[in-house]
């Protein structure tokens, strides 16, 4: 087999004026009315309508279902919104359940939907709970969003 000696590719040479250069369109800000009404379209197809703040927060989840009420698990939030959370729990959850959620600092309960149910390494799972029906007012939720 003959080896061909190795040839350098000279660099590509362009002839363009720097005032032929194609020039981008500018980039225009909205107004603000506009601005508010993108970011709401934007939220819309994220599929999240609320700023989630991560902040750990220690409550007691348990089932609503459960009568009697089984034994609550001690865990905590990932992130919580003013109308939802991602909290780890033990166990997988269904969509469609409802589960209570009460801050131990607080003992304020307040029930959810479960939205999803992911698997985490370790066997332990993120749970997204929608509160529709009332706002969290977990005082450290307070503390981190500013309401």
């Amino acid at each position: 087999m003959v080896e061909k000696p190795f040839r350098a590719i000279p660099p590509l040479r362009r002839n363009i004026e720097p005032s032929a250069a194609p020039t981008s369109p500018r980039r225009r800000t909205p107004p603000p009315g506009q601005r508010k009404a993108l970011m709401a379209i934007k939220s819309i197809f994220s599929g999240r309508m609320e700023k989630r703040i991560p902040v750990a927060i220690v409550v007691r989840l348990t089932r609503a279902q459960d009568k009697p009420a089984s034994e609550p698990e001690l865990t905590y939030t990932d992130n919580v919104s003013a109308h939802g959370a991602s909290v780890v729990s033990s166990r997988p959850w269904q969509i469609g359940e409802v589960a209570q959620v009460t801050s131990l600092k607080d003992e304020i309960t307040i029930s959810g939907k479960v939205t999803y149910c992911l698997l985490l390494p370790g066997n332990r799972y993120f749970i997204g709970l929608n509160f529709q029906d009332r706002r969290v007012t977990w005082s450290a939720y307070r503390t981190y969003s500013g309401t």
